[in-house]
């Protein structure tokens, strides 16, 4: 067996969601692979759910566009309902709803993320099998190991946004 230690490996997916003292900042690589094959170089893993809410996927990306689709009407209706746009809350409960009734099915974990009247900036990470955490930052994706430890240390509590953006940079930099 050959190994090659020098050669460029696949850290996979990485999604991140950030708070600050103003609001949230997300981001995510944008790779899309099919094993160690990078399939597509320029995939949009951050999709707008509402006009004050995002959600950055991982996993299927057939699975992780149709739950965010849904999710999408799901939320137009309410909104048209009630004359009001949904908060992050809900929008994040409405996710966990359909991964955890199709937990068998789905192959996705998520970050919502976004800013209402009544909280302000929140983030909610919802893994696979549909479990909903709010949290002051959340990663996700295959690649979310190597940074655990990075955001342990980086993240403080009342962070303006340049120091969210930066860290969340510096994150999509690391080897």
């Amino acid at each position: 067996m050959d190994l090659n230690l020098d050669a460029p490996h696949s850290m996979g997916t990485t999604i991140i969601g950030v708070t600050y003292n103003g609001g949230v900042v997300l981001g995510a690589d944008s790779r899309t692979s099919t094993g160690m094959y990078v399939a597509n170089r320029a995939s949009d893993k951050i999709t707008q759910l509402t006009d004050n809410v995002y959600v950055c996927r991982s996993g299927s990306a057939a699975d992780s566009q149709v739950v965010s689709d849904y999710v999408r009407y799901f939320l137009h209706q309410h909104t048209i309902q009630l004359g009001q746009p949904a908060t992050v809350k809900v929008s994040a409960n409405l996710i966990r709803m359909l991964a955890y009734n199709n937990k068998n099915m789905l192959q996705t974990g998520l970050i919502v993320g976004g800013w209402d009247k009544y909280e302000g900036g929140k983030i909610y990470g919802i893994p696979l099998g549909g479990t909903v955490v709010e949290q002051p930052f959340a990663i996700g994706g295959s690649g979310s190991s190597y940074l655990y430890g990075f955001f342990d240390q980086a993240w403080k509590e009342n962070m303006t946004k340049e120091e969210a953006e930066v860290s969340i940079l510096i994150s999509m930099l690391m080897p």
